[in-house]
């Protein structure tokens, strides 16, 4: 009875967000690489409940939780991030809760993604609901260094040395620069191409004059 709505708000922001993958740039491009889904483990939401002195019911999760939802979404470039944080802002039947820009004022520890809490009305036949879902956003070089991050912090039990710590923190930098560079890159072959383009288009109306 809890998960279902969950559920059923992960499956409609699943059509919403392949609709905006092949609309957003008129079908030449796709901003998402792909999409990951979860919805949290009744063990995992008893025990954030119990981190916030409460009880682990039914009501509580409910009312006090706004991740049992989460949805990754991974873009190619940090361009994409931001173009479809905007779009869901504009889905007038989304309501959006919060956000947090961890790209732009990045976590102590280097942690960089676009956070979004996006409340979905869900239609059934006994009414309407609404359920939220915790969305991140963020790019594959961005993904890459949280995934390895997590998995690192896992084997010490949270209490890394510092060495490891600081190590982390220069990659989330040398990650930063890599996304910059590679959208610079990006920008720079759409323009080759667009030039090529018009110089073809330029030759074909000359051959047609002469």
């Amino acid at each position: 009875d809890l998960i279902v709505p969950y559920q059923d708000a992960l499956n409609l922001l699943k059509a919403r967000l392949d609709v905006l993958n092949h609309s957003m740039y008129g079908n030449k491009s796709h901003p998402i690489h792909n999409i990951q889904f979860r919805i949290k483990q009744k063990a995992s939401i008893e025990e954030k409940l119990k981190r916030m002195d409460l009880q682990g019911s039914f009501m509580n999760a409910k009312e006090h939780l706004q991740d049992i939802a989460g949805i990754r979404v991974i873009c190619y470039f940090e361009k994409d991030v931001e173009l479809l944080a905007e779009q869901l802002r504009k889905q007038s039947d989304l309501i959006l809760v919060k956000e947090k820009d961890y790209i732009t004022n990045p976590k102590p520890n280097g942690y960089r993604s676009f956070h979004m809490i996006i409340e979905v009305p869900i239609y059934t036949s006994t009414g309407k609901q609404i359920a939220p879902v915790e969305i991140q956003i963020r790019t594959i070089a961005m993904d890459f260094w949280a995934s390895l991050e997590h998995k690192i912090y896992y084997k010490f039990e949270g209490n890394a040395p510092e060495y490891i710590s600081r190590d982390l923190r220069e990659c989330a930098g040398i990650v930063g620069q890599l996304d910059a560079k590679m959208l610079s890159l990006n920008e720079a072959i759409l323009e080759a191409k667009e030039k090529q383009e018009h110089e073809r288009e330029e030759k074909i109306r000359e051959d047609e004059h002469h």
